[in-house]
């Protein structure tokens, strides 16, 4: 059977140099940014069998100086510019998720521009943005804009951050942050995409969520009752929740979900809509 592996991530050079000159060397506390090359990607394909990998960066994304929006289109740019030169020396195995350079609106209306002109099959945006999450209202220009061309969203989680306080430190410090807080941050984005009225209102987009649904199966009950209780945004059943995974959301296979994480996930979605 031919596999595509949708979440594998690419470590363009550019970017490695950005992320450590501006404080990112151990991003959400991992010991080091991992070495990568596409010769060495595709030797792994290889071995497992896989004929396309759909390559993005990862957390932290691009915003990578708080508040400068400025430095950060200039980051976002000549990485998606990196990647897309990655790909069409290697046409036949890798295709790409662009970044956007959240939360800047502005900007990340311009790039989409520019990044399905470098042949982007998608793009890859983390599950906040200092603190937004793409629910927020902000983002809706964007998600218009997105939808308008029928686009693939692949969120992949990142640090939760405080707005008050960029600079606070996450829960429980001491443990890398894609060790648990990852899956929390996932579901939190999950939920608000869907309490917000995004995933309803733009009907062109197709979501592809990390990991196997975090920590999402278990909570699907709660967040409809709530919805319904507290009658804000829009109001969302069990059932409901359960049609828009199998209509607008994809699953990937990622982040060790054997033995036990897929039998939640299978609760709630289906098998055909895993990656």
């Amino acid at each position: 059977m031919e596999k595509i592996d949708t979440h594998c991530h690419v470590v363009p050079e550019g970017w490695r140099k950005w992320c450590k000159k501006l404080g990112w060397d151990k991003p959400d506390g991992m010991p080091a940014i991992p070495a990568w090359s596409p010769e060495a990607h595709i030797e792994l394909m290889n071995k497992l069998g896989v004929k396309r990998s759909i390559l993005s960066i990862t957390s932290p994304g691009t915003h990578l100086k708080i508040g400068d929006f400025e430095l950060t289109k200039r980051i976002t740019r000549d990485t998606n510019a990196e990647i897309a030169e990655i790909c069409n020396r290697f046409p036949d195995r890798f295709g790409w998720f662009a970044s956007l350079p959240f939360p800047d609106v502005d900007g990340s209306l311009e790039e989409i521009d520019a990044a399905l002109k470098l042949g982007a099959s998608g793009f890859a945006v983390m599950t906040n943005a200092q603190g937004y999450y793409m629910g927020d209202s902000r983002f809706d220009p964007v998600f218009q804009k997105l939808n308008d061309h029928n686009a693939v969203v692949f969120m992949h989680p990142t640090q939760c951050c405080s707005l008050d306080n960029p600079e606070a430190d996450k829960p429980l410090a001491q443990y890398p942050t894609p060790m648990m807080e990852y899956f929390f941050d996932t579901t939190r984005a999950v939920l608000n995409l869907l309490s917000s009225g995004t995933v309803t209102r733009f009907e062109n987009l197709n979501f592809i969520v990390s990991h196997c649904g975090a920590t999402l199966p278990p909570l699907v009950e709660r967040f409809a009752r709530f919805s319904t209780l507290l009658r804000s945004g829009e109001e969302l059943t069990s059932e409901r929740i359960k049609e828009l995974f199998r209509t607008r959301f994809y699953f990937d296979l990622a982040g060790m979900p054997f033995p036990d994480l897929i039998h939640g996930y299978l609760r709630i979605g289906d098998a055909d809509r895993l990656l």
